[in-house]
């Protein structure tokens, strides 16, 4: 009896662990990352995953972002910028933060027009992120939000 009770007990911490630190980085801390375009400022909580890892490792990193399809901000690494672990065809949410592995481009998507395309999710933002449909190519900057 005081065997199963052991058990339960171990398995009800390692459920408790992977609910409370699921959207963790190394260390136990979220990773939040603080984004800046021209005059505004918004924070994404990036999934916990390869590519997201390898992102934030790479932090601070300011990045000259083109807009384009009137839904994106885009920045291209090239093909294997990132890891990537599960990368799939998908839709978006607007304010999700993803990579798009064939070219290596990081993506924050502002604008929703349903479409499905390969990649891994890296984060989101519940920020209006609306003003990037009258912003040009600019520089974006990606900061550890501590």
């Amino acid at each position: 009896m005081i065997k199963r009770k052991s058990i339960f007990i171990f398995l009800l911490t390692v459920l408790v662990s992977f609910v409370i630190y699921g959207n963790t980085a190394k260390g136990g801390k979220e990773m939040n990352v603080k984004v800046t375009a021209g005059s505004h400022t918004f924070i994404v909580k990036l999934e916990n995953n390869v590519a997201s890892h390898a992102l934030y490792d790479k932090l601070p990193l300011t990045l000259p972002m083109a807009n384009r399809y009137g839904r994106e901000m885009v920045y291209r690494f090239g093909a294997g910028g990132l890891p990537t672990d599960n990368a799939s065809d998908q839709g978006y949410k607007v304010g999700d933060l993803s990579y798009w592995p064939p070219m290596g481009s990081l993506v924050i998507l502002y604008k929703q027009n349903g479409e499905v395309f390969e990649q891994q999710k890296l984060g989101h933002t519940d920020a209006d992120i609306s003003f990037f449909n009258e912003m040009k190519d600019t520089n974006i900057t990606f900061e550890k939000q501590e």
